[in-house]
């Protein structure tokens, strides 16, 4: 981490050493373009000074500019020139787009900024492969193996929610139009950060000009603009007064919503000083801008106390600050207001001259489907998973929309897509960038469970996975776990065909474990097991939310019994086979607590007998899970019945959330039945950068196990409860809970990792 620290304080003093060299040629070169506009100018300009508002980059901080906006609509000041850096060039561009300002404040407050801040696409949107990962590590800590070793990821926030939040706050069809062909003029700025330049984009398209200008170094991935890789505009000018000035601004409203340095008691740690030398630089380069003001200019500085970069959940508060702050500026603004009807024209001048002639909106049969720049992945493969087919007829958001399904992939850093109309027809381009970072990774986790009592448990776990590694997409996966459970198993994973949902996976395994044997609820035995097997399976994908397998599995293990002690530990081995058939769907947002979508497993299995008079065993198991959201409250409802021909289910009750406060898996019988409602309300949330929401609730929960004489009935249930905190982190799913079975015990429980 302190590498990547240092490489980007090099390239931010690059970037500073290069940007006064940039400045004369970018005002000779906007001076030089103004002159040859061909758009006409608003029925104001003649009359009226000329004004810029500029807008500042500040991460969550720039949503002020919203509340700046609306002050100016109040005081009926109109704005004839939008610049723009980072989050100033996000809102400045949707506006210049022609969006209306309860339009900007609607998409705002309905966008989950907690998803875009996101390291990868939401878990319903991943491919199902990868949410299978979720269930085996639920940890979100991993590295990519290169030939020079291991790297962390190019970019703490993955790119598909981001691009789906700024497409969202553009007007339909304005995502490709050029920046110098909307009806408002609009510039944004952006920094080359192999060079230092600064880039000020002109006739770039806007969704790009918005994407490129927001690239936060480390937060954000960086963009290659005209074979440039350009990030955040905010490292070369974070308040570009100078480039308002060379587009003709007579008077310039500039918005400072920068982060302010840190106070010495807030600097406590070696990210808190490299932090603070980033935004050193950053704030010298706004000053420099601010200086450049003059007397009949306006500076604007929110009041965003307790509102950092991040805080994106704090929008209204952020929007209401920069409408108090202009309002208080309302003295030096009248001199530039105008009649509302004046106001009204000018208004509407800006709506029509960008929405006139919107390209892409209208619905057009696809004729041809490309993929460019691809390595290793099958190009086949790539068409099949966005679900688009020639002859389809879809608007160019539809078209883009079906491409960001290649992000659930997981080894896709970027994805272009060019879309161009041709007699009615339309030809699509995509071109991913494959991720140097995801085609050979390594994810670790950390497991631990304890009732604070006799039930103890902790894992250290890997998991490595391979992917495209023919032509075919194969992906060699493995699991490592090292602790009170011990674990290695690779699997190989081979569709069966380009784009083939069939596939065939075989695989091998080796684990130990302790087992406590129970009877009548009550503990007698502890045994060590040994098993390993291999497997080969033939499944079925359905698209990215469910999964059929058939399979045939030869097992061997090996039991000892190492309590009670005694001289002769006896001991036990067995040998077989088992064929089986399972069902799965998974459409769950989150597996640490879930708010959406559905997880159901069906599974049959049957090992055939091994003597004479001898039955088969056949054993079964249905469970369903289905989550739900009402406001800040969420939970889920749960169901699980498993069954076994003779012997003991398939699985046990006990442990938290299955009979809380019941010793864990000390409840069995040839039927096992269990039902359970979880709610809770959400009250707060984790720093992004360590994981997410943090909810309080509790559970009620209803099971048993039955023998063969025993009848399935209502009064033979145990019913139990539990109360817990939960937070979502990147190490996975941390609950603090404690429960307790009617007439029995009452346990505390502490869980990081699966717990369903």
């Amino acid at each position: 981490m302190s590498l990547r620290l240092v490489y980007t304080i090099f390239c931010v003093l690059v970037l500073l050493a290069s940007s006064a060299a940039s400045k004369a040629q970018t005002q000779s070169e906007a001076q030089t373009e103004l002159a040859t506009r061909t758009v006409s100018p608003s029925p104001a300009q003649t009359h009226q000074p000329k004004v810029a508002l500029v807008l500042s980059g500040g991460g969550a901080r720039g949503f002020a500019h919203i509340g700046v906006l609306r002050a100016l609509r109040a005081q009926r000041v109109p704005v004839d020139i939008v610049v723009g850096t980072s989050m100033g060039a996000v809102v400045g561009g949707a506006y210049a787009a022609g969006r209306s300002i309860g339009e900007l404040e609607q998409i705002v407050r309905d966008t989950a900024w907690d998803r875009v801040l996101a390291d990868r696409p939401a878990r319903y949107d991943l491919d199902f492969r990868r949410k299978e990962e979720d269930v085996l590590l639920p940890s979100r800590i991993e590295l990519a193996v290169t030939k020079n070793g291991f790297s962390l990821p190019p970019a703490a926030a993955g790119n598909a929610a981001l691009e789906h939040a700024l497409t969202r706050l553009l007007p339909q069809g304005m995502r490709d139009r050029p920046i110098n062909q909307l009806g408002l003029p609009f510039r944004s700025v952006a920094s080359d950060l192999l060079t230092g330049e600064l880039v000020e984009m002109r006739d770039t398209p806007l969704f790009l000009s918005m994407r490129a200008s927001l690239a936060v170094p480390g937060v954000f991935a960086p963009v290659r603009l005209h074979q440039r890789l350009v990030v955040d505009g905010g490292l070369v000018s974070n308040l570009p007064v100078e480039l308002a000035r060379a587009m003709g601004a007579d008077v310039v409203i500039a918005v400072n919503v920068g982060t302010p340095l840190a106070k010495e008691s807030e600097i406590s740690s070696a990210f808190g000083v490299a932090q603070q030398m980033l935004q050193i630089l950053t704030e010298q380069n706004v000053q420099r801008s601010i200086k450049e003001l003059s007397s009949k200019d306006i500076l604007i500085a929110p009041d965003l106390s307790g509102i950092s970069f991040l805080d994106f959940g704090q929008h209204e508060r952020a929007i209401k600050a920069g409408e108090t702050a202009t309002l208080a500026m309302s003295d030096k603004l009248k001199h530039l207001s105008v009649s509302a009807e004046q106001y009204a024209v000018i208004d509407q001048h800006r709506l029509e001259a960008s929405n006139d002639g919107q390209g892409g909106t209208k619905p057009l049969p696809i004729a041809k489907i490309d993929i460019q720049g691809n390595q290793y992945i099958n190009p086949a493969t790539l068409v099949t998973q966005t679900g688009l087919q020639k002859g389809q007829s879809l608007t160019s958001d539809q078209i883009r929309q079906a491409t960001t399904r290649l992000y659930g992939r997981g080894d896709i850093d970027n994805i272009e897509t060019d879309i161009t109309d041709i007699d009615g027809l339309r030809n699509v381009v995509i071109k991913p960038t494959e991720s140097k970072s995801s085609r050979n990774r390594l994810r670790f986790g950390l497991e631990l469970a304890s009732d604070f009592s006799d039930d103890n448990r902790f894992a250290l776990s890997m998991m490595h996975v391979a992917s495209s590694l023919n032509s075919y997409g194969a992906e060699l996966r493995t699991v490592a776990k090292l602790g009170s459970q011990r674990q290695f198993g690779t699997q190989l994973w081979q569709p069966l065909g380009d784009s083939s949902p069939w596939y065939l996976a075989p695989s091998v395994e080796f684990g130990g474990t302790a087992i406590d044997l129970f009877q009548q609820g009550k503990k007698v035995f502890r045994v060590n097991a040994q098993n390993s097997s291999g497997t080969i399976v033939l499944g079925r994908q359905f698209d990215n939310w469910g999964d059929l397998q058939i399979g045939v599995s030869r097992r061997f293990g090996k039991y000892n019994v190492i309590l009670p002690e005694t001289s002769e530990a006896p001991s036990a081995r067995y040998y077989d086979t088992t064929q089986f058939v399972q069902f799965r769907i998974d459409t769950l947002d989150s597996l640490a607590f879930p708010v959406r979508g559905n997880l159901v497993t069906a599974l049959w299995e049957r090992s055939p007998s091994k003597g004479l008079g001898e039955p088969s065993l056949a054993r079964s198991s249905l469970t369903g899970l289905s989550a739900f959201q009402a406001g800040d409250w969420a939970g889920h409802i749960y169901g699980e019945w498993s069954r076994s021909q003779r012997g003991l289910a398939p699985s046990s009750l006990g442990g938290f959330l299955r009979l809380s406060g019941t010793t864990a898996d000390s409840l069995d019988g040839n039927s096992v039945l269990l039902g359970r409602v979880v709610v809770a309300r959400r009250v707060g949330d984790m720093p992004t950068t360590v994981g997410g929401a943090i909810r309080v609730g509790f559970s009620a929960e209803l099971g048993g196990g039955f023998g063969t004489d025993q009848a399935l009935r209502f009064g033979n249930l145990k019913q139990a409860g539990s109360a817990f905190i939960s937070m979502d982190t990147r190490f996975g799913p941390l609950y603090f809970g404690a429960g307790a079975t009617r007439g029995g015990n009452s346990t505390a429980y502490l869980f990081l990792g699966p717990v369903w």
